[in-house]
């Protein structure tokens, strides 16, 4: 991994002065980079800032990786996009074997309810 894509944090705590945090990074921020930056540490507290650069890293490097899962959304369309009306009333006929495949590949019952809402649909319609 290389180290230079992360951050080199030096924290200056003075009684007297406000604490100020220099970073050292791979590019020059524009004007308007740093003025949201500086948005960003004036209004949140530190722990919140900490919490979203912990999930900014997380996704960076699934990102980096290869392995960042596509959304639900995305995942939804895949699955009824081309489906036709007898696909869809098949697959409610049969939708206990279609939760198995679907918690199988790693959908969250939130997601095969949505796939299911969808399916409803295209079985109503008339071919």
């Amino acid at each position: 991994m290389i180290q230079q894509d992360f951050l080199k944090v030096w924290s200056t705590m003075n009684c007297m002065a406000k604490p100020t945090i220099e970073l050292s990074i791979t590019q020059k921020p524009t004007d308007e980079e740093l003025l949201q930056l500086q948005d960003y540490f004036n209004e949140m507290p530190v722990t919140e800032i900490l919490t979203g650069l912990k999930f900014a890293k997380s996704r960076w490097s699934a990102k980096d990786a290869g392995t960042l899962k596509v959304g639900r959304k995305s995942i939804i369309k895949k699955e009824v996009h081309s489906v036709t009306v007898e696909q869809a009333r098949w697959r409610l006929k049969n939708w206990k074997m279609m939760i198995a495949n679907y918690r199988r590949r790693g959908y969250s019952y939130p997601t095969i309810s949505r796939i299911k809402k969808i399916l409803v649909e295209k079985s109503k319609t008339t071919s």
